[in-house]
């Protein structure tokens, strides 16, 4: 057809396809595909593990003894070396002036919550902040004891006149001027009750649980009475719990020169300020919560005290009789007056002999005194939600999801508070100071670390027990461990309890400082101390960490001896002047604890395995099950048949779990010395990535180790503790219990509950064994 402008511009043409232009060109798309995709692989898995991986070098790095970290900071050496030299004793003297200055009751010390944080910024922990609570606490409004007389043989309608006026306060010291501040905190019980009573009363020893059964067997009569104990043997809110139990209406409580060991004025000591004996008008303030059955805000048992949230009846957490504490001087009429009034002392077994007042013509009578003789106990609390303040500061590390956590409390019930907590305090300060000083070198941690000081510990370890509540989540996943310092020093002798995956931490780092009470030149913490470890109880910041979020913990402290100058616990007479003079003249206890704190913290933050040791922890183990068994040998039950055949079922679960844990430490000692010797050149990256999850096993392992022992129904009337290990004692309220449902079922001869917690023990050891399985 010839072309015209009406020809379409386009036109269909029919082609034929095009040949192939190389053969076999299916194959050859798929191998570009399949190599292209390996190669974008092979790259992914070489950047993911650099950026998944720990920034520290995989061999110099991670060697404790040989760590440069990330090419820039400074040796593991280098930094022993600042945390053994930093800490400075005109320091803690500066840091324990300013906490001793003046009162700092729980829900009452903002100002040093601010100037805490403060310093920790200063020091290099930018990341410091306030954390607050809401919680129920009591202040004192007034209070009243007096021993009343009367003359009239009547019963009825008898007249009393005032025989003795307590004074319920201590000296004024000119030498101390701690003592004489006008904002002086009142002598008082923290959750003691309000109330007015008048009754006559019973001198009941110590107070303790066996203490009362003695009296009970004995016949004396309790009911309607006023308890007057001496402090010691436990803690002061379980000696008031089972006298409010047991039918007493009122209960006083004083610290005995029987306390005091050596140094008595008995024994011919000036009493202080003019010499190391006990201040007659010393009194100990302390709580009188029911801390073996929870710690912490008594309104919100198990859940944070945050603004808002419900609040529980505190009636079986909290006395409802009221309490006083006094001094011996207030207690010498008291005692006197009973002087021939029911059984002595002497009557009853060896827990009842030593009173420190015999000299003073006390014949530690029980009574109960005549109705001609009465006390009258007025106790006056205000009880009010208040905040209270924890200071925490951070220091990110590589490994976000492995934490220490290092802490002190800061609250006090007194002015002072020298040795309880603000030695420990000022510790910490130098601890925080020593790793600042290495931040500022180029330093970075391995592991995360938290810094804490507490509010409210003295209530019933409130601001930490608020605050593992709260975070118990994120702790279940990256705790480590919690090191824990209450008491820095009081006295020249070392102590501490611990979780047994700590032992070996300790031991190390008490081996590298040296004492400040050398009897031969050059002599360690570790050589002058006798190496017990005990075991964990309550009475401190550690008690939710172990025993709620099953976070293996410790507590240390430099304490007295029996010929050391007397400790006025919890007394205006804790101040500094007394530490000055009396406690630590030099200030070496207090900088010879934060090396000693500061050097168990960097095994801990800086060794890339973990340095704990499972099978010391099994080791443990089976002495607690002999212990068990043996008691319940002395037990006068027709069940021991069937209790042997218990400790048979728990012995073999503890074998099989020692047997495993020498096999885990073993290879965690092989990876350790892989990582320190070996040299994986960084093309090997996969072998890199093999030995970071070995390393991340093995870790994984030791850390959650202890929360394996978590029962989470807890134990039988006091669920809050979790732990089937360790917890306090049920009526001692310090001291440690080991595998207590079971000790606790042992001791009512309940048979039905031996079973439960035989069985119990037996399924969380068998988990222990199987999460250390790799």
């Amino acid at each position: 057809m010839p072309l015209n402008e009406q020809t379409p511009l386009l036109t269909t043409v029919h082609v034929i396809p095009r040949e192939p232009r190389y053969r076999h060109s299916t194959l050859r798309r798929f191998c570009t595909i399949a190599l292209s995709t390996t190669l974008i692989i092979v790259v992914l898995l070489f950047l993911i593990p650099i950026n998944w991986l720990p920034h520290h070098d995989w061999n110099d790095d991670w060697d404790p003894s040989n760590a440069t970290i990330a090419g820039q900071g400074i040796s593991y050496e280098e930094l022993q070396d600042i945390l053994l030299k930093t800490p400075n004793d005109e320091k803690a003297k500066e840091w324990s002036r300013y906490y001793t200055a003046g009162p700092h009751l729980a829900g009452k010390n903002l100002t040093q919550a601010l100037w805490t944080r403060e310093r920790w910024q200063e020091f290099g922990v930018s990341d410091s902040s306030i954390i607050t609570y809401d919680v129920w606490l009591n202040y004192p409004i007034d209070h009243r004891l007096t021993l009343l007389e009367s003359k009239s043989k009547s019963r009825e309608d008898q007249a009393y006149n005032v025989k003795y006026e307590c004074k319920l306060e201590e000296d004024v010291l000119d030498e101390d001027p701690t003592t004489g501040l006008e904002s002086r905190i009142p002598t008082f019980h923290g959750y003691s009750a309000s109330g007015d009573v008048t009754a006559q009363y019973v001198y009941v020893n110590f107070g303790t649980f066996w203490d009362f059964e003695d009296l009970v067997k004995a016949n004396v009569s309790l009911g309607g009475k006023i308890a007057i104990a001496k402090y010691g043997r436990g803690f002061r809110g379980m000696k008031v719990k089972r006298a409010q139990e047991l039918g007493m209406i009122g209960a006083v409580l004083y610290s005995d020169p029987q306390e005091d060991g050596a140094i008595t004025e008995e024994n011919g000591y000036k009493a202080y300020p003019a010499g190391p004996a006990r201040n007659p008008s010393s009194v100990q303030r302390g709580s009188v919560e029911f801390l073996s059955i929870a710690p912490g805000d008594p309104t919100t048992i198990g859940y944070p005290s945050k603004p808002g949230v419900p609040r529980q009846d505190a009636s079986g957490a909290v006395p409802s009789i009221p309490s006083v504490p006094i001094s011996y001087q207030d207690a010498l009429p008291i005692l006197k007056s009973l002087n021939g009034h029911g059984p002595s002392a002497q009557d009853f077994n060896e827990y009842w002999q030593g009173g420190g007042l015999g000299y003073k013509n006390v014949s530690y009578n029980i009574g109960p005194s005549p109705p001609s003789l009465k006390l009258n106990l007025m106790n006056k609390q205000e009880y009010i939600t208040t905040p209270i303040w924890n200071v925490i500061g951070i220091i990110n590390g590589t490994m976000a999801d492995e934490v220490i956590v290092i802490g002190n409390h800061r609250d006090a019930w007194i002015a002072g508070g020298a040795a309880d907590p603000n030695s420990g305090s000022a510790a910490l300060n130098e601890v925080v100071r020593s790793f600042g000083q290495a931040l500022k070198k180029g330093w970075k941690p391995l592991r995360t670390i938290v810094f804490a000081s507490w509010d409210g510990e003295e209530y019933s370890l409130i601001g930490s027990t608020e605050w593992v509540e709260e975070y118990l989540p994120w702790l279940s996943v990256t705790a480590v461990a919690y090191l824990n310092v209450d008491i820095g020093c009081m006295g020249p002798e070392f102590r501490t309890a611990a979780s047994p995956l700590l032992n070996k931490a300790i031991y190390e780092a008490t081996g590298l400082v040296q004492s400040p009470n050398q009897t031969v030149a050059g002599q360690t913490v570790r050589d002058t101390w006798n190496g017990h470890i005990s075991t964990m109880g309550s009475g401190s910041d550690f008690t939710a960490f172990q025993d709620f979020a099953g976070v293996p913990s410790m507590d240390m402290a430099f304490v007295r001896t029996t010929h050391s100058p007397v400790y006025h616990y919890h007394s205006n007479f804790d101040s500094f002047h007394w530490m000055s003079e009396w406690g630590d003249k030099s200030w070496e206890y207090h900088t010879g604890m934060a090396k000693v704190w500061a050097l168990i913290a960097a095994s801990l933050i800086e060794s890339p395995v973990i340095p704990f040791s499972a099978s010391g922890y099994a080791e443990a183990l089976s002495l607690y099950v002999k212990a068990a068994k043996a008691k319940s040998r002395k037990a006068d039950t027709p069940n021991l048949p069937i209790y042997e055949a218990t400790f048979q079922k728990l012995e073999s679960a503890v074998e099989r779990l020692h047997n495993t844990t020498v096999r885990f430490d073993r290879e965690a000692a092989l990876l350790q010395e892989q990582v320190k010797h070996g040299n994986i050149p960084w093309w090997k990256w996969w072998q890199k990535v093999k030995l970071y999850i070995e390393v991340k096993k093995v870790n994984d392992g030791y850390k959650f180790l202890e929360r394996q022992f978590l029962h989470q129904d807890g134990l039988d009337g006091r669920t809050w503790f979790k732990h089937v290990v360790f917890a306090p004692g049920r009526w001692t309220g310090y001291s440690g219990a080991t595998l207590p449902g079971l000790i606790e079922a042992i001791e009512d001869n309940n048979h039905t509950a031996v079973e439960k917690w035989s069985n119990i023990i037996e399924g969380r050891l068998d988990a222990a064994e199987a999460s250390l399985k790799r």
